[in-house]
């Protein structure tokens, strides 16, 4: 079985090295903190996708106001005749 193109005795002389260097009581915090580093990046990437897929999505709702001209006033003239 090959991972990443190395077999699995490859693999167990870098967890040697990485529990030598590290020490015992170290693994586990090493191990929390490398596990909470891949969900944020996943998260981070999710939340990525999420915002361009609702970005796509939603259609921009434009509304156009059209404003009509006030209704003309019409004045009537009243045209009185004087008697002569």
């Amino acid at each position: 079985m090959k991972f990443l193109g190395m077999g699995v005795p490859e693999l167990l002389i870098i967890l040697a090295v990485i529990l030598l260097i590290f020490g015992p009581k170290n693994l586990p915090k090493l191990g929390n903190a490398i596990g909470k580093t891949v969900k944020n990046l996943r998260d981070g990437m999710g939340e990525g996708q999420k915002d361009a897929e609702e970005a796509t999505d939603e259609e921009e709702v434009v509304e156009e106001v059209v404003e009509e001209p006030a209704p003309k006033k019409t004045v009537k003239k009243k045209v009185v005749k004087k008697a002569e």
